[in-house]
């Protein structure tokens, strides 16, 4: 499936196709706010095989999300294109957190996460004809205050399924931002994607005008 963003900028070289291997519709937003053009297309990947075998092999969660934004582009073969892969990981206490499976589930980490810092380790990836050019994960850090179990439960009400699209059961673009009493790092790499690192990835490539 793929979504072509036509969004023409003068920033941005013609003749190098850009490909993003996710709809995330979050991750959209922040190419297409950079004024990027780009086409998404879901990867082809099963994220639990990946996930399970980090875990046997005790791989770090900064590890994880890069392998699995690694195997996210890698899956999408378009000849010549720059292909961007991204995910994400939470980790608080040495504890991996994945988007919940209900709302209980979502309760339950968010339970679990009040007064806590935890940390995002979200990873982004550059290939082109199956070679990976470029890597990077930003870790930004989160404190939930302590928040009532009745913030929580008119939280959890207003926000409804929403909760399900994200680790931690939270967007901080949206009413998820009450959850917190301290946010540090790069703000588009707590969305997912981070943007800066990246665009001067994509410059040094000669994707976009430096």
């Amino acid at each position: 499936m793929s979504d072509l963003v036509l969004k023409p900028t003068p920033l941005q070289n013609s003749g190098h196709e850009l490909v993003l291997a996710s709809t995330s519709a979050t991750r959209r937003i922040v190419l297409t706010n950079a004024g990027l053009t780009f086409s998404a297309v879901a990867s082809m990947v099963d994220e639990d095989v990946l996930k399970t075998a980090g875990k046997k092999e005790g791989w770090s969660p900064s590890a994880t999300a890069l392998r699995l934004a690694e195997a996210k582009a890698l899956s999408v073969e378009q000849p010549d294109a720059f292909v961007i892969g991204a995910d994400q990981m939470l980790s608080c206490q040495g504890v991996l957190y994945d988007k919940p499976a209900d709302m209980t589930a979502a309760r339950h980490q968010l339970q679990t996460l009040r007064g806590q810092t935890h940390s995002l380790h979200t990873a982004v990836v550059v290939c082109r004809n199956g070679a990976v050019l470029w890597q990077h994960v930003s870790e930004p850090k989160l404190t939930m205050r302590r928040f009532s179990d009745a913030f929580l439960d008119a939280y959890l009400q207003e926000e409804g399924a929403r909760c399900l699209a994200s680790v931690g059961s939270y967007r901080v673009e949206g009413l998820g931002l009450h959850l917190f009493a301290a946010i540090e790092g790069d703000h588009t790499a707590i969305l997912g994607l981070p943007l800066l690192p990246l665009l001067t990835s994509l410059r040094e490539m000669g994707v976009l005008i430096s």
